[in-house]
Order: structure tokens, then C-alpha cells, then sequence
């Protein structure tokens, strides 16, 4: 009997849109920019009332720079019209409902028509290519299913790029590695704290990471720094790959690192319409300069956000692998800035500190209290399987003083005594009175 043979796997090609040149791409955005305007304001009370204060009306916007008058929207504006308040089309329409857990208050909730989920499905699938899947490969969703985006937006895309699905969801560790040993996916999708829990939970089985079947690690739902790639490379099979969404713009998808530059997420810009903003003016700034990430959907029927604070601090950067515009690094967010003693603090900033030492595990949490009037943060680590705690501490708290420019207090402690995420990482804990 002759041995089976299947075809050398070859990449999916690009879409015409991912080759354009810039000023067909830009006419295209102002094209849907003026359509998303109208609809938003002539379907949604909230943007009619926004807009009437601010004086503009869809017909002002006549170039791409005109956006710039138009008002911004925030969170809580969305907690505001809670829950159906922000969608632009009836209920009959809707055919899914997802929301945010945010940590105060009502959760921000999003609706898809059927439209917008063929979008959201495009936009995963562009971006699971984007990252170097191959046809034939075996998806593992470990992003969570439910309300949240994550699970759903990875699984629909990858269906769409016609891969095989296994739809893990979050949890259940020692099940994600058996799933892993057994099905031998090539792509992972899940947050990166995650995968070193994973990474973890392998070893403690006794198997080596470095020759699991996995090629590639799709990230996303939480910042994550360079060191922390460079972590997760060094202890796995992975080529790390960074992804960015959010529920209120679409949910993941709407930025994708590609794997032949690893240079930046490319912002599908047909889809998106990005600015960068000062975080305390909203005055625009110029690309290459660091600042508020704002977006504007192109295309969204259900539930249209016009110059969304997405609270992120990047950069935008020029095209490199697509014709599109590309995004730094999430480096903080402006909402999760800690202010101690007059220094601004970002839980990635310590990690990348962390990360730079190997006798430190990379699983952290900062604690802020009071110590008299004045805030006071700890930073609790742990110790990497192994190593002997001789003057980790002394030396990471000189760094976070060096570097940051705040004092804190280090306290090493055992390996597992941080409680891992399934999810989103919880890196600060509040514990200052209210």
C-alpha cells in the first residue's frame, strides 16, 4: 500500500487591500469614515447629542484630519447607556451580544449584527494568517469562552482560515497540556501569562516545552513587554506573536503582529481608524510619537464607536509587511498608571525588570498600601524553579529605584505562591482604604 502524501503546505495569499498604496487605502477610509459618522449620528442618540454640543455634523468631515472635531467617546459612556443604549440598529438585527468585566461598575456591552460578525471573523482569520499559520494546522483556543471575546473571535477565525479548532477555554491546566501532548496543535491562542502557567504545568509533568508540537503563540488580552516574548521563546517551541483587540472596537483582531517582521501589530486599517492623542489634552499627535491609542470603526453596523479611548499607550509607526499602518507595543495604559509618591508606575515596567533575571520566576504581583499619608508598593516575586534566593530582592529593588524611580519594598517568595490566571493577569492589588 503506498504511503499517503499531502501537499508541502504553502502560505494564504494576501488580499488586495493588504498590498494597496496609501492613498487608495486612504480613500477608502474617508469613503467609510463619512458613512460610519452618519450612521452613528443619525441612529444613536448618544452621538446626536455629542455631536450637537460639539457643533459638528457628519457632512463637516472633508478630509481624514477633520475627525479631529469630532468628539471623543469613553468608557463611561458606554456604562452611561448600559446595556443597549449605543446600538445604532434594532434588536431584530442583533444576533450577539458580548461584554467586558470591567473591575467598577457595569460592564461595557457590545453588540453584532451579521455583518459585523462576517468583519470580526475577516479580521481574525487576516490575522491568524498574519501570524504564519499554514493550512492544515491545528488551532488550541485557550482564550475563554463566554461573554468574552476572546474565545469566540479566535475560534470563528480560524474556522474561517479553515483550520481544525480545538476550543479549550481557559483553565483546567494539567487538561491543557494532556490536550496538547495528545492532539499536537502547531498554534496556541491565549494570553501570555497563561503560557507560562502552561510552560510551568509541562515541566511539572516532566516534559520538556521546547519539543511540544506548537509553532506558534498568538497573545493577546493583556500587555506584555519584549522580555516577556523573549521568556516565553526561550522556554518553549513558540514564535511569539503579539494581538491586539478589544471588545468595545470589535474584540480581537483589530491588530496583528506578522511573523516575517515582528516589528509592531499592523492595524487593519480598512477596519480602524486610528489616532494617537495626548492622555491629558486629546490634542492629536504626530505619527512616531507616544500617546493615547483612539480608534474609530469603518464598518461596524451594530454598535459604531467614534474616536474610542482605548486608554493604551503606543505609537503609531509606518507600514512595513502590509501597506497598513503599524502600532507599538502596548506599553501601559493610561487607567492602570500607578501614581506612587509623584512617580507614574506601569506593572510592565517592573516586569521587564523581573524578567531580566533568572533567578526570578516571571509571576508577579504589585501590592499598593498606605503607609501614613504617603502610597507604598511591594512587589511580590517569585523564585525560579532552582535558584537560591542569595540578594534577588536588594537587587531588584535597586533596579525599580534606578529605572522607575520609585521605592518599593521586594519580597521574594516560593514558587506557586502567586495565584496564576486563567485569564487576564492580575498584576496590581489595591489595598489602600477606599
Amino acid at each position: 500500500m503506498k504511503a499517503r502524501r499531502f501537499p508541502v503546505k504553502q502560505g494564504f495569499p494576501l488580499e488586495p487591500i493588504e498590498k494597496a498604496s496609501r492613498k487608495k487605502l486612504a480613500a477608502l477610509q474617508l469613503q467609510r469614515l463619512k458613512w460610519s459618522l452618519k450612521h452613528a449620528y443619525e441612529h444613536v442618540p448618544h452621538y446626536r447629542k455629542k455631536f450637537d454640543s460639539a457643533g459638528v455634523k457628519p457632512k463637516d468631515l472633508k478630509s481624514l484630519a477633520d475627525l479631529a472635531k469630532f468628539p471623543f467617546t469613553a468608557k463611561a459612556d458606554l456604562r452611561q447607556n448600559y446595556p443597549f443604549g449605543m446600538f445604532a440598529v434594532p434588536m431584530d438585527r442583533i444576533v450577539r451580544i458580548h461584554a467586558s468585566s470591567g473591575t467598577t461598575g457595569k460592564p461595557t456591552v457590545v453588540g453584532y449584527t451579521q455583518k459585523d460578525i462576517d468583519t470580526w471573523t475577516h479580521v481574525m482569520a487576516r490575522s491568524i494568517r498574519a501570524a504564519g499559520a499554514r493550512p492544515g494546522d491545528k488551532v488550541h483556543v485557550a482564550y475563554g469562552y463566554g461573554l468574552f471575546t476572546g474565545g469566540l473571535g479566535a475560534h470563528y477565525g480560524a474556522e474561517r482560515l479553515g483550520l481544525a479548532v480545538i476550543p479549550v477555554s481557559g483553565g483546567m491546566t494539567e487538561r491543557q497540556v494532556q490536550l496538547i501532548q495528545d492532539f499536537k496543535p502547531e498554534i496556541i491562542m491565549v494570553t501570555p501569562s497563561y503560557m507560562l502557567a502552561i510552560a510551568d504545568e509541562m515541566e511539572k509533568q516532566g516534559l520538556d516545552p521546547k519539543k511540544a508540537s506548537l509553532r506558534i503563540g498568538i497573545f493577546g488580552a493583556e500587555p506584555w513587554t519584549n522580555e516577556m516574548r523573549k521568556q516565553i521563546e526561550a522556554r518553549t517551541s513558540l514564535n511569539a506573536i503579539d494581538l491586539y483587540g478589544l471588545s468595545e472596537v470589535i474584540g480581537p483582531g483589530v491588530a496583528q503582529e506578522c511573523v516575517e517582521t515582528k516589528d509592531g501589530l499592523t492595524i487593519w486599517e480598512d477596519h480602524f481608524y486610528p489616532e494617537i492623542v495626548h492622555p491629558e489634552t486629546g490634542e492629536v499627535l504626530p505619527e512616531g510619537e507616544q500617546g493615547e491609542l483612539v480608534f474609530t470603526s469603518l464598518t461596524k453596523e451594530a454598535m459604531p464607536v467614534i474616536r474610542y479611548r482605548t486608554r493604551d499607550l503606543t505609537r503609531l509607526l509606518p507600514p512595513t509587511a502590509r501597506s497598513m499602518r503599524r502600532m507599538e507595543k502596548i506599553t501601559g495604559r493610561s487607567d492602570d498608571m500607578l501614581i506612587i509618591r509623584g512617580v507614574n508606575v506601569f506593572p510592565t515596567q517592573i516586569e521587564e525588570l523581573i524578567l531580566k533575571r533568572k533567578e526570578l520566576a516571571p509571576h508577579y504581583v504589585m501590592e499598593v498600601s498606605k503607609d501614613g499619608p504617603m502610597d507604598h508598593l511591594t512587589v511580590l516575586v517569585e523564585l525560579a524553579p532552582g535558584a537560591v534566593d542569595a540578594k534577588s530582592a536588594a537587587s531588584l529593588q535597586h533596579a525599580i529605584k534606578a529605572y522607575v524611580g520609585v521605592t518599593a519594598d521586594v519580597k521574594v517568595v516560593p514558587l506557586s505562591s502567586i495565584e496564576r490566571s486563567i485569564g487576564k493577569a492580575k498584576r496590581v492589588i489595591d489595598k489602600r482604604p477606599k
